[in-house]
């Protein structure tokens, strides 16, 4: 056996214990931010509560913690959730040097969970993965565009980002990352024990998805050569399946929602500002910081700096949410003026790059986070939107034109798919009838055999 020395170079980013709270800072919501800095106050004697409003002391902890945000923003993507560099490992992880919480985001409790056993240079290319499905756990553009800008963005693992996506596919969420419906039961499906049932099942996936849309047994019996008692039994299997990778967290009734940011129209303009309501403004004790200015005291000079960070990393959380907040609602403007129809295509990394940041850092600070206008309270993320295939119009957009073309059909002969498609050509949006049926399934509208309602005289003469 042959030795062999190789010397190479490898850059990562040092995850310190303040960098660290910086990037929880930046996830938390408006009440899960007051109750830690609730917490704050009554655990460390050197942080007072503003009682005037002036926002001066924000500022100033902004700009003087500007190589902290820098340092965070070097973070390519939410890598840090696997503990830091590939040497640190066991009581040293530090994450665990702070308090822990379950996130809202169910990317990031993925990436959590995927740290336990995935290798740590995996990580960023499943967050980026991640980043790139919507919040049902589906890939947003379609998966050829996908892996050419997977390979682009990793070009040492070009090989190597479709396995990664599979491995997400069939791993400890079944079916996330699929790039549609068929693609995620089937990778459910596969996670279930292998026997006749779920062979038929997978068959019926693969190559009857609309015999089993109309849920025929017998067409189906047909098609596959399979007993009708088989053919229920592998209905069955499928319909106990997730619709979705990711489903919808169930809304306490007894909580309700506090605006992270509040938007308003004055001047002829918008503005923005972020809602403090509650939230108490922290500062360190000047006394305080006086007396310890010369101290060698390890206890009290540690206190001292928890509470520069948590200070800095509040700023830092309150001006990268207010610049996203400004930046989304000069670019939709015409959304909070007019409605859904007039959203325009919208990026993360159009706005990251519009205030100066990565785009997961736009994707953490949105995350969970709601914003008060006009036109009602909504998620950040609602402003978002991804360009529909081949057009410079939003998806969600179109989705909108289509609801309000059903909302204004004669009740006796609603409007088929194809029609709807044909109205929307005329409007210089050219979309396929199946896109227009995926809508209408969005926003859970029954097709036109479904909708049509009898004339009350035609309603008059059954009756009777």
């Amino acid at each position: 056996m042959k030795a062999n020395m190789r010397v190479g170079m490898s850059q990562g980013v040092n995850l310190t214990p303040q960098l660290l709270q910086s990037i929880r800072l930046l996830q938390l919501t408006a009440p899960q931010l007051e109750q830690e800095l609730r917490q704050a106050l009554e655990r460390n004697p050197l942080l007072e509560q503003e009682e005037s409003d002036d926002e001066a002391a924000d500022d100033t902890a902004a700009d003087a913690a500007g190589l902290e945000a820098a340092a965070w923003d070097e973070l390519p993507e939410p890598a840090f959730l696997s503990g830091g560099s590939a040497g640190v490992g066991g009581d040293e992880d530090g994450v665990l040097r702070i308090a822990d919480g379950e996130s809202s985001d169910p990317r990031l409790r993925l990436l959590r969970l995927l740290s336990l056993h995935w290798a740590a240079q995996d990580l960023p290319v499943a967050a980026w993965w991640l980043d790139h499905c919507d919040d049902r756990g589906y890939l947003e553009q379609p998966l050829d565009a996908l892996l050419a800008e997977a390979r682009a963005a990793f070009p040492e693992r070009a090989d190597e980002v479709g396995l990664l996506r599979l491995r997400l596919l069939h791993g400890d969420w079944p079916g996330m990352a699929a790039a549609d419906a068929g693609e995620c039961l089937s990778a459910q499906l596969r996670a279930l024990p292998a026997d006749a049932t779920r062979a038929l099942a997978l068959r019926i996936l693969a190559a009857h998805l609309d015999l089993l849309a109309t849920h025929d047994e017998a067409a189906l019996a047909a098609a596959t050569g399979a007993a009708p008692d088989a053919v229920r039994a592998a209905m069955g299997m499928i319909l106990g399946l997730r619709p979705h990778p990711v489903q919808a967290p169930v809304a306490e009734v007894h909580e309700h929602i506090v605006p992270d940011v509040v938007a308003w129209h004055a001047g002829g303009a918008w503005r923005v500002a972020l809602n403090r309501r509650g939230t108490p403004q922290l500062r360190i004790a000047a006394h305080c910081e006086r007396a310890l200015a010369g101290s060698q005291h390890a206890a009290l000079r540690g206190l001292l700096d928890e509470a520069r960070w948590l200070v800095r990393g509040v700023a830092m959380r309150n001006d990268t949410l207010l610049r996203t907040a400004q930046v989304l609602v000069e670019r939709q403007s015409g959304f909070l003026d007019q409605g859904p129809e007039a959203i325009l295509p919208l990026t993360l990394r159009e706005v990251a790059d519009a205030i100066g940041v990565h785009e997961s850092t736009v994707s953490r600070i949105v995350s969970g986070k709601y914003i008060q206008t006009p036109r009602g309270t909504f998620e950040l993320k609602r402003m978002f939107a991804v360009r529909l295939e081949g057009a410079g119009i939003a998806g969600s957009a179109v989705k909108a034109m289509v609801k309000r073309l059903i909302d204004a059909e004669p009740a006796t002969a609603p409007l088929a798919d194809d029609v709807i498609a044909g109205l929307l050509a005329r409007q210089g949006v050219r979309i396929a009838r199946r896109t227009v049926a995926k809508y209408r399934d969005q926003l859970a509208i029954g097709p036109a055999r479904s909708r049509q309602r009898l004339a009350p005289r035609q309603a008059r003469q059954e009756c009777v």
